[in-house]
């Protein structure tokens, strides 16, 4: 399996020191050291998981990625914001990243690290929790070190898998983790996923990257009210030019 690319491949990680092979590392070590430093076993591990899904969804679910380029060929770190109908979801946009070798992290809720299982597994394929409710600046110190040295951060601001559009609320948090490390915010959508059933499409957009340029004439503070606004605003945006240009491919309530 090929490394996910890594721009900044000698840059320390903020808790030093090298990974075992086999043993003694903990959850933190994961969380806290680049994917391309985790031990050679649990990243071949992942690569061939990583592979099965994806021949396991294409049958199940043919899904494909629109305007791909835009969230594989940016060597950037950015926090990829998501839209978020089913555990497919996260599924699909990490495989698709993982394919063309883009470093990128998942944000998931602390209540799955109740699952022992889970949280071996999450945190070798990159995945790191957050405590839902809190201001959980450990979370966005982690995020902000993982962006600064080129890794992606996929999170969803719905915080659940969201069944109607009725039900969509935002939360607040990543684009926090965004502005102190200076990164773009990326808005990917999906349709397809929220009632899945045999070989039902699924299709993902990728939308251009949010510079912080763009929000200069505002005030700090203001700029990630603006930011947190305007990027759910353009993944609802991809989600409903998919749906138009989809008939049929997601019931909408």
């Amino acid at each position: 399996m090929s490394e996910p690319r890594q721009d900044q491949r000698d840059q320390k990680d903020e808790r030093g020191g090298r990974m075992r092979a086999f043993a003694g590392n903990s959850f933190d070590d994961y969380y806290d050291h680049a994917l391309c430093e985790h031990p050679l076993p649990g990243r071949l591990l992942i690569g061939a998981v990583v592979r099965i899904l994806w021949v396991v969804t294409k049958l199940l679910w043919p899904w494909r990625l629109e305007r791909a380029e835009l969230l594989l060929d940016d060597p950037r770190g950015r926090v990829v914001i998501m839209n978020h109908e089913s555990m497919l979801d996260p599924v699909v946009a990490v495989v698709s990243m993982w394919m063309a070798h883009v470093p990128v992290r998942i944000v998931y809720k602390s209540e799955f690290d109740k699952i022992r299982p889970a949280t071996w597994l999450f945190s070798r394929a990159g995945g790191f929790p957050v405590e839902r409710g809190t201001a959980d600046m450990k979370t966005v110190r982690r995020a902000r070190a993982m962006l600064q040295r080129g890794e992606c951060v996929l999170i969803y601001p719905e915080g659940t898998r969201v069944r109607s559009d009725a039900e969509a609320k935002s939360h607040g948090g990543y684009a926090i983790m965004a502005q102190l490390a200076k990164a773009p915010v990326q808005p990917l959508a999906i349709i397809g996923a929220r009632h899945l059933r045999f070989r039902q499409r699924v299709v993902m957009r990728a939308g251009e990257p949010i510079e912080w340029g763009e929000l200069s004439h505002l005030k700090r503070k203001e700029q990630v009210a603006e930011m947190e606004r305007l990027g759910m605003e353009r993944v609802y945006e991809l989600r409903d030019a998919l749906r138009a240009e989809n008939p049929g491919v997601e019931e909408v309530a």
